[in-house]
């Protein structure tokens, strides 16, 4: 472990030009949109040899907020909350407040995934997407060939 010394006399310089300068700037990738994952859901990718399986955690959804779409080989998950506190007539409003939220991603399925059989189920905060592999792609069991 390695102590960082920090100038007491200018605490929150020190902190922005330390952050500036150790910040990662050829790294784009989409953990730079949302350093609190707020919009950007994490996502879990397991691949077998009968399909590969995307877990995605979007909790306080329901499953009418997704919406997914095949384009050729680019699978895109959408998803666009927006929540408003009602007023009821005649009260006097101090403060209300909006909730938005809205995601995209995007991932490139492989040729052999089998477009047709793409399901979709979200339970419990996580959205599960089942992308099924083709046939010809499964690995084949061992064959013994005899020697004549």
């Amino acid at each position: 472990m390695s102590l960082i010394k920090r100038e007491s006399y200018l605490p929150a310089w020190s902190n922005f030009f330390g952050d500036f300068l150790h910040h990662d700037w050829y790294d784009w990738s989409n953990q730079n949109y949302s350093l609190t994952n707020t919009t950007l859901p994490s996502v879990n990718i397991k691949d077998t040899e009968e399909a590969f399986f995307v877990e995605m955690a979007a909790p306080g959804m329901v499953k009418d907020d997704f919406k997914i779409e095949l384009t050729n080989n680019l699978l895109t998950i959408f998803s666009e909350k927006q929540s408003e506190n009602q007023v009821k007539d005649k009260e006097r409003i101090s403060r209300r407040e909006f909730s938005y939220q809205s995601f995209s991603r995007s991932f490139i399925l492989p040729a052999i995934v089998d477009n047709e059989r793409i399901a979709a189920k979200y339970e419990n905060g996580i959205l599960s997407i089942n992308i099924p592999k083709k046939e010809e792609a499964k690995p084949k069991p061992t064959k013994q060939i005899t020697v004549s």
